[in-house]
């Protein structure tokens, strides 16, 4: 299957870092998107949602590249319950990891390929969790003091330091918490006669 270019419908730094282990040879374009739950009551369903809705923007703009859009969301216990958003400021940091401590925070990470003229569109959903420790308060402000994951879902970075408020972690592919599942989309590349590695 022929497309001219690849393109990650993002402008996540984290998601462009995941990317550049590949080695290939791509380019970002931000789609500009609502990203607020409409009628989504489940985890995946939003997360689906938003990220064939990022692919499909900018497939729209280059219908001959292959566009990778991916989303995540994050909830406690049920995915049906409430989902947790990224918290923006040290305080709402602080709050949802005080709220998370104890606890299994589950995550919903999307993905959709896309080519545009091709009509081409593969959707995939990986699922991840991680059990918290009990923490305590003054682990948590000196945490969010020293990481500043304000623009991450659960006030975490697995990658960083954030690894050091797990209990444990459960799921197939690492990569899907950090919010691009690379395993997943190795596969669909694969299929489109991309050589990895």
């Amino acid at each position: 299957m022929m497309y001219s270019e690849i393109i990650l419908a993002s402008s996540s730094s984290t998601r462009r870092e995941l990317m550049d282990r590949l080695g290939i040879v791509y380019r970002c374009v931000s789609p500009d998107i609502d990203e607020s739950p409409c009628d989504d009551t489940h985890a995946e369903e939003l997360a689906l949602r938003l990220a064939i809705k990022k692919a499909q923007h900018v497939a729209q703009q280059f219908p001959n590249a292959l566009v990778i859009g991916s989303d995540q969301v994050a909830y406690l216990n049920d995915a049906t319950s409430q989902f947790i958003g990224k918290p923006l400021t040290e305080a709402g940091a602080i709050a949802q990891l005080t709220a998370q401590s104890g606890q299994c925070v589950n995550f919903a990470t999307a993905l959709s390929v896309q080519i545009g003229q091709q009509q081409f569109q593969v959707d995939w959903v990986e699922k991840f969790s991680v059990q918290f420790r009990t923490l305590q308060h003054d682990e948590i402000e000196r945490y969010v003091a020293k990481e500043q994951p304000l623009h991450c879902a659960g006030s975490f970075k697995c990658e960083g330091l954030g690894i050091s408020l797990f209990e444990s972690i459960q799921g197939h592919d690492q990569t899907s918490l950090m919010g691009l599942p690379l395993i997943a989309l190795c596969k669909i590349l694969r299929q489109l006669d991309l050589q990895l590695p």
